[in-house]
């Protein structure tokens, strides 16, 4: 038995790697990051994390030994028998990558590779919002919507690895256009540029007074944060705006809720840093399609743990392999 065992959650992103060094209670004890290089086709990325890791047990007057494991959370699909990364576009990952492999053999250290939203959910159910629970459901809207859920303290992978896809759940078959094809994906409207393609949208056919219709008339660079900052301050377009996401959402985890009912259905991710004012909206639209005995029993809630979801999650899959 390893006396004081560590786990080394790794949170690999298509900008930042972070690192976190944790006790197996969840105390974070050392933290770091490093830029992610996607040049040379991602090529570097691997080597960069191997040497990052060996350069700070030697830093920390650490060895492999103290260690149970690593975990790393990575975009892309992943092949959950070898530990290899099939494809992950935003890493310029476009072929196999044996992300497992090359970290064990050079850090002499066992790996655990997960889906990076799958961690995040991991991370907000463990020292989260979850409290714990053995049954949550996590969504995360970033420039995406990803999500990630938990049955029994296990992450639901489905047969091919997709579920918990809550992005690509169509709920409006006349909708966008969304990147995988498809149209009308919940990621049309919910996500950080869903919701700007929304305001766009609404503003050609708005005739009254709108700081937000002004800004995009102007041709101004707008975020979804601007769009929830002038809905706060009641424009009525971005109310409008805000209103058609959060009724959308609201539907979309209904329909999460009656499938598996949760105790929780945590809402993470950059948008969701609208805090209440989207949380309150959500609930109202979630109440009105959701199933009765589901509504006494799953709790909507905001993810607490931000940029650390995903290193803390990617600890927690040695403590749950």
């Amino acid at each position: 038995m390893i006396a004081d065992p560590k786990l080394l959650g790794i949170d690999l992103g298509g900008t930042t790697t972070k690192f976190a060094i944790m006790r197996p209670q969840g105390e974070i004890q050392q933290r770091w990051s490093i830029q992610t290089d996607v040049l040379n086709d991602g090529n570097n990325i691997i080597p960069n994390i191997i040497d990052s890791i060996n350069h700070h047990l030697q830093l920390y007057q650490m060895s492999a030994k103290q260690f149970q494991g690593i975990g790393i959370g990575t975009p892309g699909s992943v092949d959950y028998q070898t530990g290899m990364v099939d494809s992950a576009f935003n890493l310029n990952w476009d072929r196999p990558m044996a992300l497992k492999e090359q970290i064990e053999l050079h850090t002499k250290i066992p790996v655990q590779v997960e889906n990076d939203a799958n961690v995040a959910a991991l991370g907000e159910r463990w020292l989260g919002a979850g409290n714990n629970a053995d049954n949550v459901a996590f969504v995360t809207l970033g420039t995406g919507v990803g999500g990630g859920i938990i049955i029994n303290g296990q992450i639901v992978h489905g047969q091919g690895g997709s579920a918990g896809e809550i992005g690509h759940m169509t709920i409006n078959p006349q909708g966008y256009r969304c990147t995988c094809g498809k149209r009308g994906c919940l990621e049309t409207v919910a996500s950080a540029t869903g919701i700007v393609h929304v305001a766009r949208d609404y503003a050609q056919e708005y005739a009254g007074d709108s700081e937000l219709k002004a800004s995009l008339d102007n041709g101004d660079d707008l975020t979804a944060k601007d769009v929830f900052d002038l809905a706060k301050q009641n424009d009525p377009l971005a109310l409008k705006v805000t209103d058609v996401v959060c009724n959308q959402l609201g539907l979309a985890l209904s329909i999460v809720a009656v499938t598996i009912n949760p105790q929780y259905i945590i809402i993470g991710g950059g948008v969701s840093n609208a805090g209440d004012f989207l949380l309150q909206r959500v609930q109202e639209s979630y109440n009105r399609y959701v199933f009765s005995s589901v509504k006494k029993t799953t709790t909507l809630t905001l993810a607490t743990l931000g940029n650390e979801a995903g290193v803390i999650g990617a600890a927690s899959l040695i403590l749950n392999k």
